[in-house]
């Protein structure tokens, strides 16, 4: 993760080109740091709907009206459900978007090492993000802000923050 973003918006991502199919890809953090540190929205563009048979209308071969553009928006939860209502999606559902994914081509003729070490991955990450708002809602913290919804539940303190998340000092 890089912690030393430009000052300016926007910041674009690079760490997922490994491949012509990544490399088209841009990524587009779209907001400055709110609630919880983190950004909200971002931006995926070079999709290249026309290409994928999904946007096409099997009977004309038209691109249909689901292929708005050659952009689409990823919004996340912004701010305490409990406060402001659930406003976007959640790391645990992009997660499960490709837990099965991954499941599927394990399931075929894609099936290979990698693919089920990437599926372990997901997995663990996963089931730590169900372990934390577990956590929380046993402390009666889940869906708020301040101190009591964002502490330091763990008792970490930030080197040892950074060293888990990989970054400076690590």
């Amino acid at each position: 993760m890089n912690t030393n973003e430009p000052a300016n918006m926007p910041i674009t991502l690079t760490s997922h080109q490994v491949n012509p199919a990544n490399d088209r890809l841009t990524i587009t953090v779209l907001d400055e740091r709110g609630s919880g540190g983190a950004h909200h929205a971002y931006e995926i563009d070079g999709l290249g709907e026309d290409k994928n048979p999904f946007f096409r209308d099997p009977k004309t071969g038209e691109i249909n009206s689901l292929a708005w553009q050659d952009t689409k928006l990823i919004v996340f939860q912004n701010g305490p459900i409990a406060e402001v209502g659930v406003n976007g999606i959640t790391h645990e559902a992009l997660l499960a978007i490709l837990e099965h994914r991954l499941e599927c081509f394990q399931a075929g003729p894609y099936a290979c090492l990698e693919n089920a070490q990437a599926l372990l991955a997901i997995k663990s990450a996963q089931a730590a993000l169900h372990n934390r708002t577990r956590a929380r809602m046993a402390r009666q913290v889940e869906g708020q802000d301040g101190p009591a919804g964002r502490g330091n539940a763990r008792g970490l303190d930030q080197p040892a923050r950074a060293a888990l998340a990989g970054g400076p000092g690590a």
